[in-house]
């Protein structure tokens, strides 16, 4: 952490100190008894922060069997794939 973590109660009685540092691009560590609780950080930090996680994020279950290839209505196989879809070659396997 580098610099001293600030206990709630002083946290709480100097917090316009605490939103001063955090903007200024330092961090600030809050402790609850005695374990760490919270940072608190810039808007501006938290904004980069939280596009890096979003970007970063696998797409939901349902997205990801949404964009699986298919074929259409009627079960013709489709003549070429789209851009944006992988035709999947299935095998057969045997279990004897």
């Amino acid at each position: 952490m580098g610099v001293r973590p600030w206990l709630l109660q002083d946290a709480k009685a100097q917090f316009s100190a605490l939103v001063d540092a955090a903007l200024n691009g330092q961090p600030q560590h809050v402790t609850r008894r005695g374990k760490a609780a919270v940072v608190v950080v810039s808007e501006v930090e938290y904004a980069r922060l939280s596009q890096g996680s979003r970007a970063k994020v696998a797409p939901d279950f349902i997205s990801h069997l949404l964009s699986m290839p298919r074929r259409p209505r009627g079960g013709a196989q489709r003549s070429s794939p789209s851009d944006n879809q992988r035709v999947l070659k299935l095998r057969d396997v045997d279990f004897k």
